[in-house]
């Protein structure tokens, strides 16, 4: 699936199972309401309109199903016919599973998806995910034409078909999954920090912006001990690296800060020989960033828009942090380090404070690959989240269940919590005292006490160890999330339509002109 080429279209256009072998996946009582002309094209003469309507009437989805049409050449899949409250109605997750799973082989194939309008967003991001870009395998190398996967939405209820805007909506959307895969499943001897930066030119390249890096002995002289202390002992430097959007007209800023760690070996405090293999997925939170920004500026942006990049190897050798060490970190807080593994809050730390102090954010949002308790909190599916705000929890939820990427709330209790960091030394350690003290939380609240925890502004955590990956391959997960939380600052209408605001909300029209910040987004 590496050579893939995914294209979105109004109309897939008709051609025979044996020529392009079709894919059909939906709710059952959507592919119901498929009108047999809307589908008769891609599947005569070998599959009849009984046939069809058979296989709809052998469909019994626990939770999902299947039903060959014509040999290996045409299948439908039925999605599960109802989801839990926390579950996204376009049930994401299983839309990727049936494509890796039913979607018949050859170099020119066809999926047509039958959902609802408001459906689309989440179910384009689920196919991207199931078609990963990066591949090492000899084979693979060798074949040199690209195969085509062809998308074709049939909108059920009385909305007309897709438009080319939202057309393109959804093609960068899935760019932007399938880049912060491809980044994610790259080793780190393909995908160190100056890797990544190269990343990050090639993105601002495209989008005629000039990133701002901060590199090497720089970060140390500029205060940034965080950064430098997790990467110095890499052979290749850690860096800070901003891209930033800043339209005319825009009346807020907001500043999405990603850990890069592009591959975690526990530093001193070294992980074991299972905990390990799968460290270069330590760069999820910032891969998923660049590839949210990449697609939600192409679509247009109203406001100012930073994405902020701290990247690291945190690695083993002379000049590596040792546990004991006191470092100071850009917001002037000192931190004794107690484990050299707990080393992503030490970069965010300091991505954040720059986001708020040379920035001048209002909101900022990190995300991160941080706790390897965040999937017994809150699963292998969903993100967890941590703010400082009430209303931003629950949009989070909101936008994870429009996007497909979910997330649940972590408790936010800093006056219970944060004292596990105590020290005799420093301001602070950088791991807790009690590990069986809501971990992943903790985890995010020193991140947080370094904007202050009485910091005006809006400040959210997402978490997205387990969710970054599904089995061996990376998810590209955090894009949907970002481009649908962020939505109603879009120029785009379809990422209005999955934005937290697409139902009304209770504020007061007296509190909204108080609280300007929060007014557009939530």
């Amino acid at each position: 699936m590496a050579n893939v080429v995914l294209e979105f279209k109004v109309s897939a256009g008709d051609s025979e199972p044996q020529t392009r072998p079709l894919l059909i996946i939906g709710q059952q009582a959507n592919l119901q309401q498929v009108n047999w002309n809307q589908i008769k094209g891609k599947l005569q003469p070998v599959v009849s309109k009984e046939i069809w309507q058979a296989a709809l009437g052998a469909l019994n989805p626990n939770p999902t199903d299947s039903c060959p049409l014509y040999l290996n050449n045409a299948a439908v899949a039925a999605l599960p016919s109802r989801v839990s409250r926390h579950n996204s109605p376009s049930s994401a997750h299983f839309v990727s599973r049936l494509v890796r799973s039913c979607l018949p082989g050859g170099n020119n194939r066809c999926i047509v998806m039958v959902c609802e309008r408001s459906d689309v967003f989440a179910s384009s991001c689920a196919i991207a995910r199931a078609f990963p870009i990066f591949s090492r395998r000899s084979a693979s190398s060798r074949r040199a034409e690209k195969k085509h996967v062809t998308v074709e939405f049939v909108i059920i209820g009385q909305d007309g078909p897709l438009n080319v805007a939202e057309l393109e909506c959804l093609s960068n959307a899935a760019d932007g999954v399938r880049l912060a895969a491809r980044i994610v499943d790259t080793p780190c001897n393909e995908m160190n920090t100056d890797h990544f930066l190269d990343e990050i030119k090639a993105v601002g390249t495209e989008l005629g912006i000039t990133p701002v890096i901060i590199r090497g002995e720089e970060l140390k002289q500029k205060g940034f001990g965080g950064i430098y202390g997790v990467g110095k002992a890499a052979e290749h430097p850690p860096a800070l690296a901003v891209l930033s959007h800043t339209p005319d007209g825009a009346t807020q800023t907001i500043a999405w800060v990603g850990k890069g760690i592009v591959y975690d070996t526990g530093g001193l405090s070294i992980k074991g020989k299972t905990t390990m293999p799968g460290m270069k997925r330590d760069c999820g939170g910032a891969a998923a960033i660049l590839g949210a920004f990449k697609a939600t500026i192409k679509q247009g942006f109203k406001d100012n828009l930073h994405a902020v990049f701290c990247l690291a190897e945190n690695a083993v050798g002379p000049t590596a942090t040792r546990p004991d060490d006191i470092h100071t970190l850009y917001s002037g807080k000192t931190v004794e380090i107690n484990n050299t593994d707990a080393e992503g809050r030490l970069v965010l730390a300091d991505g954040v404070v720059y986001a708020s102090k040379d920035l001048s954010a209002d909101i900022i949002l990190d995300m991160a690959t941080l706790t390897g308790a965040q999937g017994i909190s809150t699963g292998k599916q969903h993100a967890a989240v941590m703010t400082n705000s009430e209303q931003w929890e629950g949009a989070c939820v909101r936008a994870g269940r429009s996007s497909g990427d979910l997330s649940h709330p972590l408790v936010y209790c800093p006056e219970l919590h944060f004292s596990e960091f105590t020290s005799a030394m420093a301001d602070m350690k950088n791991s807790v005292a009690d590990r069986e003290n809501a971990q992943s939380s903790c985890a995010g609240l020193f991140i947080g006490s370094h904007l202050g925890f009485d910091w005006p502004g809006v400040w959210v955590h997402v978490d997205i160890a387990s969710p970054v990956h599904a089995g061996e391959r990376a998810t590209g997960f955090g894009v949907a999330l970002l481009m649908a939380l962020f939505g109603q600052a879009s120029d785009d209408s379809m990422l209005n339509q999955v934005s937290p605001l697409g139902a009304t909300t209770n504020m007061s029209e007296d509190h909204m002109e108080r609280d300007c910040k929060r007014r557009r987004l939530v």
